[in-house]
């Protein structure tokens, strides 16, 4: 089996740095593991949406974050007014992205099984399916 390593460097900080490893194991013909070696271009793209979405409004939280802060850190009357409304963006945003989520795990699990079920129920651990 071969192994694919990503790394991705976030800024959190300007003096700091954190670092994401995402692991993916794929068998020797380049499959990988326990999914359907067929997958729906469809449901791909719906997925590549919904996740560019989502990074969207984090994004958008991550501005809101920093702009909180700097209200916070000046003390004047005016911004920490001002935060009022921007954690109110910032407390929506995060429901849109469990809504996201939600819909995209309900979409996923009928995505897979629509094309386990197309496809004969290969892989099912069941064997009088």
């Amino acid at each position: 089996m071969a192994e694919i390593n990503h790394r991705r460097k976030s800024k959190t900080k300007p003096s700091a740095t954190t670092t994401t490893t995402t692991t993916t194991t794929t068998s020797d013909d380049g499959r990988h593991d326990g999914f359907p070696d067929e997958c729906d271009p469809q449901v791909w793209a719906s997925f590549d949406q919904t996740f560019r979405q989502v990074q969207s409004v984090l994004d958008r939280n991550r501005v809101l974050i920093q702009q909180v802060n700097e209200n916070h850190q000046s003390r004047i009357p005016s911004n920490m007014v001002d935060n009022v409304a921007l954690i109110q963006e910032l407390n929506g945003n995060i429901s849109k992205v469990v809504s996201m989520y939600s819909d995209f795990s309900s979409d996923f699990s009928s995505g897979f099984n629509n094309h386990k079920s197309r496809n004969g129920k290969r892989g099912s651990s069941n064997p009088d399916a």
